[in-house]
């Protein structure tokens, strides 16, 4: 990971264009080519960013970010005032509390209450930068990707998005297409899903333990 403090101003130009006026910030530059621009706040979000796989291309004063769409981050460097680079190797992942891991094993174990026909590759499926919960296949033999959650909000939408992007470059899987699941989906979460072609699933625990009758609501 490229970590980079500098005083830049930053244009965006896509779909919409945005511009982030002349500040101190820190942006990030990740092995999986991923570019992000934060501030001293609003926690892990931010500012601006743009996901891979794209490309950076570094010329005096400015950096421009190209994704694959043709969209541009362009970031005119007015000051650095640190740049260094740190190997921080494959992460393990994120460890599941005691729910989440036994969301997954009854998932699995009843992978056909996702649909009729579906049928479990496997769970804890590896890619480069961590475990996918659980990979399937439906009906019609399109491989599907599953990210559990107990509560499911952006970052889980953002990993899966990961997660997909990553399973679509091997041809033996894609297309793979990309199923959120949790026992409480927030509204923005939904909505970023919903955008991205990523299916929604509420999960009842109780009912995925056969305490009441089986049912798994798709929206």
């Amino acid at each position: 990971m490229r970590l980079v403090i500098a005083r830049c101003s930053v244009d965006y130009a896509g779909r919409l264009t945005a511009h982030l006026p002349s500040a101190p910030r820190l942006i990030l530059v990740k092995a999986d080519g991923s570019v992000s621009i934060h501030a001293d706040d609003r926690a892990y979000k931010p500012l601006n960013w743009m996901s891979p796989p794209c490309t950076l291309k570094e010329a005096e004063g400015v950096w421009t970010v190209i994704n694959k769409a043709g969209e541009k981050l362009i970031i005119t460097m007015e000051e650095v005032l640190h740049d260094s680079s740190h190997e921080l190797g494959v992460d393990p992942g994120l460890i599941k509390d005691g729910v989440e891991a036994h969301l997954q094993e009854l998932l699995a174990d009843r992978i056909e209450t996702l649909g009729e026909g579906y049928t479990l590759i496997r769970r804890e499926y590896p890619t480069a930068i961590g475990p996918v919960d659980i990979l399937c296949r439906d009906a019609d033999g399109q491989t599907v990707a599953v990210e559990l959650k107990r509560r499911g909000e952006i970052d889980g939408v953002e990993q899966l998005t990961r997660y997909l992007e990553l399973l679509n470059r091997d041809p033996h899987l894609a297309p793979v297409r990309g199923i959120f699941a949790a026992q409480e989906i927030k509204p923005q979460a939904r909505v970023l899903a919903t955008d991205r072609g990523i299916g929604c699933v509420v999960l009842d625990y109780d009912a995925l333990r056969g305490i009441e009758d089986d049912k798994l609501r798709l929206f």
